[in-house]
């Protein structure tokens, strides 16, 4: 949990806002379920709910929100795409076959998109 949520047990209160949608929008982070009401980001776990407050509600503005509120999922795929790129060139160049082609591109967009999501989020959690 990181320092912007609050944890609420449902032992203390069952709840859940009214017009609170559920929605597949954002990480579930292992949550049954998820809702949003405007910004509120409310995650439901068996014994507990985690709330949060998204600056930008990712219904309305959903690029809006990756800036403010989940840089590390463009940071991620600007990584992945430069990091397979990159490596294609190089197979390419060295008249390597299709298939070693599209298996290295593949896996190093993969590491090269994890790496960046990872060290993003470590960052942003580090600033908060």
């Amino acid at each position: 949990m990181s320092g912007d949520e609050i944890e609420v047990p449902k032992e203390l209160r069952e709840f859940m806002l009214e017009r609170a949608e559920e929605t597949t929008l954002g990480q579930k982070n292992g949550a049954k379920r998820q809702f949003r009401y405007g910004n509120l980001h409310i995650r439901e776990y068996d014994d507990k709910f985690i709330v949060h407050n998204d600056k930008i509600d990712p219904r309305k503005d959903p690029v809006g929100h990756l800036v403010c509120d989940a840089p590390e999922i463009l940071i991620g795929l600007a990584c992945s795409i430069f990091g397979g790129s990159e490596i294609a060139k190089k197979f390419l160049n060295n008249n390597k076959t299709k298939k070693s082609t599209v298996t290295a591109t593949f896996l190093s967009s993969i590491i090269a998109g994890y790496v960046g999501y990872i060290v993003t989020k470590k960052i942003k959690n580090y600033l908060k």
